[in-house]
């Protein structure tokens, strides 16, 4: 399928690991000039993008980011919000301080706001674009062990919305990807949430991969490049119509209408 992105601009937040290096070298792949945002870059040597290392949980770096892709290439027509972080808390809902709220919060919903805020004067001087933003199941399945996590994801997921019911008429579509578990560090890295629940309650880190996809259709976790796959799509003209839409990826865990 020819997605006709060869030249496009491209912005991706959180693009030095997991999911956002998988869109990273998917974009690349297909032509586009990529600004790649992460607070390291020794992943994305060897690519040929822009990388542009950036805290994107300080108030000022999302614009900053924006403005260094735009002084680099002469424009933007792709926003990918990706940039995100989840931390178990094992001792509840009282466990969370305010910390962990701002934390979870600023990263997880403020990042893409300020990014989005930054990033559409340009996509509205194109004569249009496309922001996909990386949401998470989370959003919908609230957890209490991760309740800062999944309050945040809700809250990005309802901006998103939000967002496309007031610039569609610009010609700017606004979309979530919500993915399940995904085989990326924050699951199955060191400290990530497989390893953080086998350490509270005794168990091996691969027990507890088997049961946070135990219940799904596919038995097994969403790879990174999967998810990079569909923001390809969606980012493209292929989905010309598509706005305001929420695609879980989680291999049938979620299964409700």
């Amino acid at each position: 399928m020819h997605l006709d992105l060869t030249g496009k601009v491209a912005v991706v937040t959180g693009a030095s690991k997991g999911i956002g290096l998988a869109v990273t070298r998917a974009l690349a792949a297909e032509g586009v000039r990529v600004a790649a945002g992460a607070r390291t870059s020794g992943a994305l040597a060897g690519l040929e993008v822009h990388a542009v290392p950036i805290d994107l949980a300080a108030a000022d770096g999302p614009a900053r980011l924006i403005d260094e892709a735009v002084s680099t290439f002469g424009g933007l027509d792709i926003l990918v919000n990706n940039v995100g972080s989840v931390h178990p808390h094992l001792g509840g809902f009282e466990s969370i301080t305010d910390e962990d709220w701002l934390s979870a919060l600023t990263l997880n919903l403020l990042a893409a706001v300020r990014t989005t805020r930054a990033a559409l004067p340009h996509l509205v001087q194109r004569g249009g674009g496309n922001i996909v933003t990386i949401s998470s199941v989370n959003a919908f399945l609230p957890d209490p062990a991760i309740m800062d996590y999944t309050s945040a994801k809700a809250a990005l997921t309802n901006f998103c919305k939000a967002l496309s019911k007031e610039v569609g008429r610009k010609g700017i579509r606004v979309n979530t990807i919500s993915p399940g578990p995904v085989s990326t560090p924050l699951w199955l890295g060191a400290g990530g949430v497989a390893a953080t629940f086998a350490a509270a309650s005794g168990t091996d880190p691969s027990a507890v991969e088997e049961g946070a996809v135990a219940g799904s259709a596919t038995g097994r976790f969403t790879t990174p490049e999967e998810v990079a796959d569909l923001v390809l799509v969606l980012a493209s003209g292929r989905a010309g119509n598509v706005t305001g839409s929420d695609f879980v990826i989680d291999g049938g865990l979620i299964q409700t209408l």
